[in-house]
């Protein structure tokens, strides 16, 4: 009998449309002999729809931003053996805000129903880059130095914002929203009047923002899946051809070149891979993430973040690492579904006491 599989997209988070890509490939993947598709689309204003089980390929992106369906939740909920619409598990494909931070994650634990990926708390840490980056000291992994302002606190201080930016941190600095992915809302800073520009942006995407120094080297990416006992990918490295990987380099103009497995030594790669494992563990993540690093020309890495749902069309680093490993994107779908499956098997064996 197979498998009712929900795969839930869109959002309302500024990469909407990054999800819906990511969507198309995942239900384009999917083996549809072992897996019943069912598309589950959250609208740009919120409303959760449920479209008719997927068959075939989807063409277009389009095909799935339909704006007529059932009503979702009341499906996703209802998990009786006799339900006809039963959903068995669902694979959260939300990018961003209101899909990645761990609001999603607690509605469907509320629901009580199997999802791909990482939980409540380590969802909504690996989106605050703030929160994460004091977790990642505590843990003593080494990491770029940073600052940190909340909007009220910069309107009514900008002089000593820019003031603590300049004498903490120095030029070039980057400034980033600290609750926003895909490279939403970054700049870097060689200058005051850059810094001030900076930090409107920033503004725009979140209450909070954080500044980091700007480490020379190259940035590389390494893949996790797993629950308690993750494995790690190969390394990959990202050459921008622009001053560094931003919005348009990632998802726009392709202005960027992937080297998968990137040139490293063993010592560089098992540094990496315990200070990924490590991360993994601190932030109790699950399932499946991308820890991105910084390594300088003498072999010092400096972890810069971890990414919790990461890109995942079968051209996005997360899956082209995992493909160079041996784990080929169907595959990795698999593996991803059967984790979710495990974990809540094993939640459901926890006693609470009423």
């Amino acid at each position: 009998m197979k498998m009712t599989l929900g795969v839930l997209y869109g959002g309302k988070s500024p990469e909407h449309k990054v999800s819906l890509q990511t969507a198309r490939s995942v239900i384009n993947a999917i083996n549809k002999e072992k897996f019943c598709v069912v598309p589950i689309y959250i609208t740009t204003d919120g409303e959760w729809l449920r479209g008719e089980a997927i068959e075939g390929e989807v063409q277009d992106v389009k095909q799935l931003a339909f704006q007529q369906g059932l009503p979702a939740l009341t499906s996703i909920a209802n998990r009786s053996e006799k339900n006809e619409e039963r959903i068995d598990v669902i694979f959260p494909l939300l990018h961003g805000p209101n899909g990645e931070d761990g609001t999603v994650q607690g509605m469907l634990e509320l629901l009580n129903v199997p999802y791909v990926g990482n939980g409540v708390l380590a969802s909504a840490v690996g989106m605050d880059k703030v929160v994460m980056k004091q977790l990642f000291a505590q843990a003593g992994l080494k990491q770029a130095r940073y600052v940190f302002f909340l909007k009220k606190e910069w309107e009514k201080h900008k002089e000593t914002v820019y003031g603590i930016v300049e004498r903490e941190l120095g030029y070039p600095c980057f400034v980033k929203p600290a609750n926003a992915g895909s490279s939403v809302g970054i700049s870097k800073c060689k200058n005051r009047e850059q810094l001030q520009l900076a930090f409107q942006e920033a503004f725009r995407y979140d209450r909070k923002v954080i500044v980091e120094e700007a480490i020379v080297g190259r940035e590389v990416e390494i893949g996790v899946i797993g629950n308690d006992e993750p494995i790690c990918s190969v390394v990959g490295e990202i050459v921008p051809k622009k001053e560094f990987y931003d919005y348009e380099a990632k998802y726009v103009d392709g202005n960027t070149e992937l080297v998968i497995p990137a040139n490293i030594t063993d010592k560089e790669y098992e540094t990496m891979k315990q200070m990924a494992l490590t991360a993994f563990k601190v932030l109790d993540l699950a399932g499946l993430v991308r820890a991105d690093f910084f390594l300088t020309t003498d072999g010092e890495a400096y972890i810069n973040e971890v990414n919790t749902m990461p890109g995942f069309t079968p051209f996005s680093m997360f899956p082209l690492l995992w493909k160079h490993t041996g784990v080929s994107y169907e595959e990795l779908i698999e593996r991803l579904i059967q984790l979710a499956i495990d974990r809540y098997e094993e939640k459901q064996n926890i006693t609470y006491v009423f």
